[in-house]
């Protein structure tokens, strides 16, 4: 009812925001993400979400906002799950390798984003209702590891059923999110749909209204999950799509995000003007103008993969051209036809040219939607370097809200040990004589 969702706004508008320095670097999931949005959308300014293929792509992000002093989202699709996992997979089911290779990616961002020292969220991209059962596996990997540690493994996951009627969209969002709160996840849903071909759902000649959604669209969604939990974020179309296109080919009305927060905070009442978390996709060839308008009217996160696939590629490009008497063959180059040329080829010096160049790139979206150092000089959650590594990673078995038991302080066997191996050692040789 109207007067519940009252309720619910004011409650959610009321939780308690503290400063950006309690959230603590690495992982980030439940209240803490929470918190995160949060802040964002009171202070105006949005986290990109960067899709990452591999170690190397996860990487080059975290080192671009710990650069900048601030958190970042990595995101991973199906494809890039598959890819992650290894092409040479040859599972009949592709699924099942794009989850593993989801996951991986997971647990690669928990062992290294705290020695980062920023907030790091972990994300899935776009899931069509023909990949479900990608969606389906890692969720059953966020419970496995919830039911060990407290926490979900992944931070949040997205369900794109914006193909779908709306009615059937908010019905399975509904359905999937009920489970989802129960492991502290985050959602985050599209309704109305955004133009262009990505991962293999090409929307490229949709009906151009559909590019628009409306604010009662976005609240129905409103109305359906704010009573199971907080923590979603919705996708609306107005006007964005997928891919690269050059300024002024993409119509965006980013006026139009305003209209939906205006409408739900006419129905909710409440002191929180932008009561709704909102994502803006396809932004490249967005002007910064369109790009500022968006974040202003409670867009908490933007995706970015074109521009940085771009960049990715673009350095080892220019390394190329810079190095190529060097890369012509393992020996000989202008210094010397006896010269060895490894210090080119290595894969760790032309990966980390493209790592580079990926970093600089997102260290641009990071500035274009204010989040450059909004963790401030003070930021008490770096990783020091005096702290033990398995404190640094956390143990897998201890759940993250409850400081992990002493062990006592086992008895000194070392004598007994050495005393058995010597033993050993005799009886295997005798052995071995008295075979001969």
């Amino acid at each position: 009812t109207t007067s519940d969702n009252k309720d619910l706004s004011n409650s959610h508008s009321n939780h308690l925001i503290m400063d950006i320095s309690s959230i603590p670097p690495g992982v980030v999931t439940g209240k803490n993400l929470l918190k995160l949005f949060e802040i964002a959308r009171e202070s105006g300014y949005a986290i990109p979400a960067v899709n990452c293929v591999s170690s190397s792509s996860c990487n080059a992000v975290m080192e671009a906002a710990a650069k900048a002093n601030s958190p970042v989202i990595l995101q991973i699709s199906q494809g890039g799950g598959q890819f992650y996992c290894g092409k040479g997979v040859t599972l009949v089911d592709k699924l099942k390798a794009s989850a593993a290779g989801a996951v991986a990616m997971a647990y690669h961002v928990r062992a290294v984003a705290k020695f980062y020292g920023i907030p790091v969220v972990t994300h899935s991209d776009h899931c069509a209702k023909k990949l479900l059962p990608w969606f389906n596996a890692m969720l059953e990997a966020d419970e496995e590891y919830f039911a060990k540690t407290g926490e979900p493994l992944f931070s949040s996951h997205m369900l794109d059923l914006s193909e779908e009627s709306d009615e059937e969209n908010i019905e399975i969002c509904t359905k999937y999110f009920k489970r989802m709160a129960k492991v502290d996840l985050m959602l985050e849903m599209e309704i109305g749909i955004t133009g262009g071909e990505e991962d293999g759902v090409n929307n490229e000649d949709v009906d151009p209204e559909k590019l628009y959604t409306t604010p009662q669209q976005v609240f129905s969604v409103y109305e359906a999950l704010s009573p199971i939990s907080p923590m979603f974020s919705i996708a609306a179309a107005f006007g964005n799509v997928h891919g690269v296109y050059k300024p002024g080919n993409v119509k965006l009305s980013p006026e139009k995000l305003g209209n939906h927060q205006a409408h739900a905070h006419k129905v909710l009442g409440g002191s929180n003007p932008k009561p709704i978390f909102l994502v803006m996709h396809g932004g490249s060839g967005s002007t910064d103008a369109e790009i500022s308008e968006a974040v202003s009217n409670g867009v908490v996160k933007m995706n970015i993969d074109t521009d940085t696939q771009w960049a990715y590629w673009d350095g080892l490009r220019k390394f190329e051209a810079s190095k190529r008497a060097y890369l012509q063959a393992q020996i000989g180059n202008p210094d010397g036809a006896d010269k060895p040329n490894k210090k080119a080829y290595d894969p760790r010096v032309w990966l980390r040219a493209a790592e580079g160049s990926m970093c600089d790139r997102v260290g641009v979206s990071l500035q274009k939607l204010s989040t450059e150092g909004v963790l401030g000089a003070g930021y008490a959650g770096c990783y020091k370097d005096e702290e033990p590594v398995s404190q640094v990673l956390g143990a897998a078995a201890a759940a993250p809200t409850a400081p992990a038991p002493t062990a006592p302080t086992p008895p000194d066997n070392t004598l007994k040990f050495g005393l058995c191996v010597v033993i050993g050692s005799v009886l295997g040789v005798a052995l071995c004589k008295s075979t001969k």
